[in-house]
């Protein structure tokens, strides 16, 4: 197998699986949601074409008794995936009211898409009957464009399909290039940018063997030639297929990455939530489960789940407070410094001896009194930075033993002593 064929493999298995990936979205999503829908039927159109260039349906196919019969289906499918391409870029624009000024390219994008439909139509009509009557087919051949260098027929037969899809790649570069400058998003950009280079490759291709089919006709290439240039363009080929499914999947691999740092928060956060909640029963609006439980409640998005999570440990910290030692915080800071040296990890280490010690307080029994001092406050800049700190918190319980615990406690119930020795007795907190 050639180095060509491994990579044709490969990237119909790339293609294949972004079809998958994203065929739930399109078939079972909203039923207003048309991009999603536009973008997989590209994808699983190209998928199933790039699947009639593999070495090993492309010559099953060839050699059935169709001849050529996978030029036939590779062209029928990227048609329809190149319409499904033309739908999209119109979704992706949104709708505009019935009155008021509509922008020129969208516009644009949507005259393109009418007469694309209608365009589709009629080239898979007019592919059908060149493939039947003016293509010599006599021979069944492996690479059709070099096999048929110089015959007239394959010459108009792949000239209005290169037509087709040479236009549908400069329609899509012109609208990507625009979307490109106007996306603010960083992963947007960066995708737009690959799909906005892979059509440029493909004009590039459909232009390069339309005029080498022609001049073929004129004058005949040797067969080193026209094999060599097939496999240069088919490379460049590969490489506009990889650039575009890549790039259209950025978006939805940045969401994926997203709800992958929400799935490991929740994982994080879990313990401290549970055994505070566990504290506090009646603050939660169900009672605490396990992570596997909770993760699968499907009822709430994850990110609502860590918003939730990080509010409940924020309420049910300022309960503990009633509980604390008047000195806990300045015990906790103590022993934070004397855990580490680093100042960026003494805060959470502070944060987690003060929460640890509480809950110990609390676990005792003893009664509720005035609020204790907090340890120190921080502003967040937005929910994330709350989510982050209260990660880095629950990291540090999980490090701090039961003994340890029992002596910052201790010490922060010795400095309340020593501060206060001629107050009547207190309960001890």
């Amino acid at each position: 197998m050639s180095t060509l064929d491994l990579a044709g493999y490969l990237v119909a298995v790339l293609m294949t699986a972004v079809a998958l990936w994203r065929m739930p979205a399109a078939l079972w999503g909203d039923e207003e949601d048309r991009r999603r829908r536009a973008l997989w039927g590209c994808y699983a159109g190209f998928a199933a074409a790039l699947w009639t260039k593999t070495e090993f349906v492309r010559t099953t196919l060839n050699d059935s008794p169709v001849t050529d019969l996978a030029v036939l289906i590779k062209h029928y499918t990227a048609t329809i995936a190149i319409l499904a391409i033309l739908s999209y870029i119109v979704a992706i624009y949104g709708r505009y009211p019935d009155r008021g000024a509509v922008p020129r390219h969208v516009r644009f994008a949507r005259l393109v898409q009418r007469v694309a439909a209608k365009a589709s139509v009629a080239t898979l009509i007019l592919l059908t009957v060149l493939f039947f009557t003016v293509v010599d087919r006599s021979v069944p051949s492996d690479r059709f464009v070099s096999d048929h260098a110089g015959q007239p027929g394959a010459t108009l037969y792949m000239t209005v399909f290169y037509v087709y899809l040479g236009a549908a790649s400069a329609v899509c570069a012109y609208q990507w290039k625009l979307a490109t400058a106007d996306a603010t998003a960083r992963h947007l950009r960066v995708g737009l940018s690959m799909m906005t280079a892979a059509m440029f490759i493909g004009v590039a291709y459909t232009a390069s063997r339309t005029l080498f089919m022609w001049v073929s006709v004129v004058d005949q290439p040797s067969v080193e030639f026209a094999d060599t240039f097939d496999k240069v363009t088919e490379a460049g080929q590969v490489l506009l297929f990889v650039l575009f499914a890549v790039g259209a999947s950025l978006p939805a691999f940045s969401t994926g990455l997203r709800r992958a740092r929400l799935w490991r928060a929740q994982a994080r956060l879990h313990p401290l939530w549970r055994e505070l909640m566990t504290a506090f029963p009646e603050q939660p609006f169900a009672p605490p489960a396990s992570l596997l439980r909770e993760v699968t409640r499907f009822d709430t998005p994850a990110d609502l789940r860590v918003d939730r999570w990080s509010a409940d440990i924020a309420d049910a910290v300022e309960k503990l407070r009633h509980y604390a030692p008047g000195h806990l915080a300045d015990a906790a800071r103590t022993a934070a410094a004397e855990d580490t040296a680093d100042p960026d990890e003494r805060g959470p280490r502070t944060d987690a001896h003060w929460i640890r010690a509480a809950l110990a307080a609390h676990a005792e029994g003893v009664p509720a009194g005035p609020a204790a001092p907090a340890t120190d406050p921080r502003q967040a800049e937005d929910q994330e930075g709350e989510v982050a700190w209260l990660v880095r918190v629950a990291a540090a319980c999980r490090t701090i033993p039961a003994a340890r615990t029992t002596a910052v406690l201790a010490a922060a119930r010795a400095g309340e002593a020593a501060a206060t020795p001629n107050s009547p007795e207190q309960p001890t907190r």
